[in-house]
């Protein structure tokens, strides 16, 4: 890396700075505070403001974030960063592909909701499953939970999915009386971002295995499947938005979490592990535990990818 021409690049987006050793001070364009506080190391690829916390292992995400669409092509320049023209196009420009229209679904007819202020008789058992797990009021509210006592999805727990526009694209259905075959989803493709709607880009993803995993670890996506593509739309939209990854999944999902690990480090996103060991899954840990170890997180950087991939192998 050429250290001046990052620095100018540095300094046409985030404006003047001090030196303090090793390190560059700016304003923080995040919590704008009166003073340079946003500490800078291009050594370490670091950055963090020591007021408002913001941080980051990828100093690529501030260009990108507050710079223009120029300076970002320069500093994927002098970082040596994969041509972004070329990212773009091979990621998105599916030429041979006619567009797709998004998925839209549609709830069970017997669906009914939990999310109302007064509940039925009907609506206890349900309801009272949820409790079991750990949700609260808030958490059936915030995710549109309901239930269907008749139908297909009889006696089941239903958490549906919205799309950026408001509109179901897929919904997961739990049983709440022990039946053996506890889950039973649509007939619909799972390439989408569950809960898209609510998903912040800007701040930390937590990618998780299931829905409850997701309930618990906040900004969190399921991948609802054994295997996630290169060109699956949640790929697609971390890499767009250039999102800081973390990934929690199940102690022995470890081959799954190499696969991802080997797609998002193909376009630099910034990644971190999350011990999920001691638990069935995410879903069964406290959120307090949970946040406890997602600021435990190990971050992966190309050394102890390398070292993932070797225990793989063994």
């Amino acid at each position: 890396m050429n250290k001046s021409q990052a620095e100018k690049v540095l300094f046409d987006v985030l404006g003047s700075s001090k030196r303090l050793s090793n390190e560059s001070l700016f304003f923080c364009p995040s919590c704008q505070h009166h003073k340079q506080k946003l500490s800078v190391n291009l050594d370490k690829n670091a950055f963090k403001c020591w007021v408002c916390d913001y941080r980051g292992r990828n100093i690529r995400r501030l260009v990108r974030r507050f710079g223009t669409y120029t300076q970002l092509k320069k500093w994927d320049e002098i970082t040596g960063r994969i041509d972004y023209d070329k990212f773009a196009e091979d990621l998105f420009m599916e030429t041979e592909k006619v567009e797709e229209q998004p998925q839209k679904l549609s709830l069970p007819e017997e669906f009914h909701t939990l999310s109302s202020r007064t509940l039925s008789l009907a609506a206890r058992k349900p309801y009272e499953y949820l409790i079991s797990r750990g949700l609260d009021d808030f958490d059936i509210l915030r995710w549109k939970m309901g239930y269907c006592l008749a139908g297909e999805y009889r006696n089941r727990v239903i958490v549906p999915s919205f799309d950026d526009d408001g509109d179901v694209n897929y919904f997961i259905s739990r049983s709440f009386i022990g039946d053996s075959y506890k889950y039973k989803n649509p007939r619909a493709s799972k390439d989408i971002i569950f809960n898209e709607l609510f998903v912040d880009w800007e701040s930390d993803l937590i990618l998780v295995e299931g829905v409850f995993d997701a309930i618990v670890a906040g900004n969190a996506v399921p991948i609802l499947g054994s295997t996630l593509r290169a060109d699956s739309k949640l790929i697609k939209k971390i890499v767009y938005h250039d999102t800081p990854v973390y990934l929690a999944f199940d102690e022995d999902a470890q081959k799954k979490e190499n696969a991802v690990i080997r797609m998002l480090s193909k376009y630099d996103i910034e990644l971190y592990k999350i011990d999920t060991t001691g638990y069935d899954d995410v879903g069964s840990m406290s959120r307090q535990v949970f946040e406890q170890r997602k600021n435990n997180a190990s971050f992966i950087d190309g050394d102890n990818y390398l070292l993932l991939n070797m225990l793989e192998a063994i």
